[in-house]
């Protein structure tokens, strides 16, 4: 893994790639990509505290994902999924993502993902818990600029 690729990630989850991932092309299927970045974005929201069994029922949900994929895994390998959080908004944040491969030694994929505060129990969009954005600021070792930057 070039570490250097996920340096600026807070979040890196590690997840062999497993035989049956592979499509009929023989490559890991572009789905499972997205799976990897769902890996990294849960284990992004527990570090944050964020999963949505909160007492007033706020909790995240995915609004948009997008992937970028720059080269094709194959079993087998090892991917490091790095996620951070680059942006922050009133109700939501907007998370990248990034895969490295070890069998590469380069970058698999990059995406990226939207997390919008949602009332689970209004059936609606909320503010962003003032808490999670301490924690956002937490684990991303940077100072809150504010809304949107």
């Amino acid at each position: 893994m070039d570490v250097a690729e996920l340096a600026a990630f807070p979040i890196i989850t590690t997840v062999p790639v497993a035989w049956g991932e592979m499509d009929a092309f023989g490559h890991v299927n572009n789905i499972v990509y997205f799976r990897y970045f769902e890996s990294a974005r849960f284990a992004y929201l527990e570090a944050i505290g964020f999963r949505g069994d909160t007492p007033d029922g706020i909790g995240p949900i995915l609004a948009s994902t997008q992937c970028r994929f720059r080269l094709p895994l194959t079993y087998p390998d090892t991917v490091h999924i790095g996620a951070r959080t680059i942006e922050t908004g009133d109700d939501r944040f907007t998370m990248e993502y990034r895969i490295i491969s070890d069998a590469h030694g380069d970058t698999a994929a990059e995406g990226g993902g939207v997390i919008v505060a949602y009332d689970y129990r209004n059936v609606r969009k909320a503010a962003l818990p003032e808490e999670v954005r301490a924690r956002i600021r937490d684990v991303e070792g940077r100072v809150d600029r504010g809304g949107d930057r």
